[in-house]
């Protein structure tokens, strides 16, 4: 059996006679670490250069069939690991330092672990679930490939995707529950049974997922595995405190989409389809959006679809879109006019300033006086 520690004391040694203002930190993490190393485990080290020189350090090399990785993280990347903006967290939080270059690098390492500490701190939530959000993203991407490849019953493709919807449905739960795992590649499991936020029924679709032949049940395992992550992301976002804020959302919205709103009318007017198509689509999805935003706190996210379209719909704004009709444009042109009075009323009654003028010579007073 390989002796590791034999290894990176060759590897700290030749650093401090080389590279002793070139590199940082060296650390070690993983199995030896954890204690449960065995015979073809290899050493999982790191270092965080301090100069270009210092980089020149990096080797990978096999002893005795033991591959080993010595692989540099820049400060930089090391700042979001331990911002969870990259996934191997652990790295920082868990590792043993074999080398430091100075007290200030010391000081600046444990300041990166000292923010790991706060990752679930209730200010950290809302990042946290935007970051749970923005993982489950990826999974609609592998859903979509194996719905376009349904007719293949190709159960290795089905597979690949699968695990990678496993993955980042893994990442997804663990940022919802301002956590980060100590191990990976087949050990998210044991990890996330502790979790007090998952699926209800995550051991089946993942049993389906890993052991089913069918690439129709492991598409089915895999859209409802994604659906009740997002629906759980969904349920975390509406509880966090929300700030109902029409004055900060809505500030210079009207005077900006009122282009928009005309380029509409002159479109029904010259019965120009095209134009009316994407622009009262664009317009009522993006009204529709700063309208969630402005009673929410937030914008809406992926998870909040279909739901963003609540106060569009209470407030009895007009449906422009199903209205689109490239022979009779007069039922859209009339609801555009009917939304501009609706959204200027409004507007106003939540106390939001319009800055309306009926001349170039009202509008210059205004602004010299700015």
């Amino acid at each position: 059996m390989v002796d590791v520690f034999a290894v990176a004391d060759i590897i700290v040694e030749h650093i401090k006679t080389h590279y002793s203002e070139d590199i940082s930190i060296v650390g070690y993490y993983g199995s030896y670490l954890q204690g449960r190393a065995t015979e073809r485990s290899d050493l999982d080290f790191f270092f965080i250069p301090a100069t270009d020189k210092g980089r020149q350090a990096e080797c990978q090399f096999i002893i005795e069939g033991i591959s080993f990785d010595f692989w540099p993280i820049g400060w930089d990347r090391a700042e979001r690991m331990a911002a969870s903006e990259e996934w191997n967290t652990t790295i920082i939080a868990d590792c043993q330092l074999l080398y430091v270059r100075s007290e200030e690098d010391l000081a600046r390492f444990m300041a990166l672990r000292d923010k790991i500490s706060g990752m679930g701190s209730e200010a950290n939530a809302s990042s946290m679930v935007n970051k749970a959000e923005s993982v489950i993203k990826e999974s609609l991407v592998s859903l979509a490939k194996m719905r376009i490849f349904a007719d293949s019953e190709n159960l290795s493709y089905f597979r690949i995707q699968a695990q990678e919807i496993m993955g980042n449905t893994f990442k997804s739960l663990g940022f919802l529950n301002q956590i980060y795992y100590k191990r990976s590649w087949g050990h998210y499991r044991e990890q996330v049974r502790d979790l007090k936020v998952k699926p209800g029924h995550l051991d089946q679709y993942l049993d389906t997922i890993m052991f089913s032949h069918n690439p129709d049940e492991i598409l089915l395992a895999c859209e409802k595995l994604t659906a009740d992550t997002m629906r759980l992301i969904s349920e975390k976002r509406s509880s966090l405190e929300e700030k109902r804020s029409y004055q900060e959302r809505m500030k210079g919205y009207y005077e900006e989409e009122r282009g928009m709103m005309n380029k509409l009318l002159t479109a029904c007017e010259k019965g120009h389809y095209e134009t009316a198509f994407f622009v009262a689509a664009g317009l009522q999805d993006g009204l529709a959006r700063i309208l969630y935003a402005a009673e929410k706190g937030r914008w809406p996210g992926l998870v909040d679809i279909g739901d963003y379209r609540e106060y569009y719909v209470r407030y009895g704004y007009p449906d422009l879109v199903s209205l689109l009709d490239p022979v009779n444009f007069e039922p859209l042109r009339l609801a555009v006019l009917q939304l501009i009075g609706k959204l200027e009323k409004h507007l106003i009654a939540e106390s939001v300033v319009l800055n309306r003028f009926d001349s170039v010579a009202e509008f210059e007073a205004f602004y010299t006086r700015k």
